[in-house]
């Protein structure tokens, strides 16, 4: 296996006493962190070409995701998507002032709203799916799909006992 720029960090890490499992862990965060920025790179590229940002192609994805009427609470996307109340606002006045999602009243509480795809919407969030599609295709481009199915296994494996626990 050829050496990553992550492997070069190993030595320091050894010469500062740190346990190997701690060198383990180190390497598996910054590694996914890596994937990550590659990832994301790729697909805000593709979203810029549909003028979206990430952050309004997500909320389009989980509306899209969610059964007809393609409808949630704004707190509802905000707790999927690890979004403050404060930037979730902010996504759906953008995405409202672009015709991709309307607000509605909640008979069932009338202290919150719902936030529905428009038709437009739907158009984009498709749109979209294709595009994201298309750049996490070109990042694992060349990689075995074997070898990625065993790294997203792995990782669900790590993630598992974790469960949705947000730190600080």
């Amino acid at each position: 296996m050829k050496p990553d720029e992550i492997d070069a960090m190993v030595p320091r890490w050894q010469e500062a006493g740190m346990s190997s499992s701690l060198i383990a862990t180190l390497e598996l965060g910054k590694r996914i962190t890596r994937l990550h920025l590659l990832f994301e790179q790729v697909v805000k590229a593709e979203m810029a070409e549909l003028g979206l940002t990430y952050a309004e192609f997500d909320v389009l994805m989980s509306l899209s995701r969610a059964a007809p009427p393609y409808r949630m609470k704004p707190s509802e996307l905000s707790k999927a998507l690890l979004l403050t109340s404060g930037g979730i606002s902010n996504v759906l006045l953008r995405l409202t002032a672009a015709g991709y999602v309307e607000r509605e009243a909640n008979a069932g509480d009338a202290r919150s709203r719902w936030v529905q795809l428009t038709d437009e919407g739907r158009r984009v969030a498709a749109a979209g799916l294709e595009a994201s599609t298309r750049a996490y295709a070109e990042v694992t481009a060349g990689i075995p799909e074997e070898t990625v199915r065993h790294a997203a296994d792995a990782l669900r494996e790590i993630l598992s006992p974790m469960g949705r626990r947000r730190f600080r």
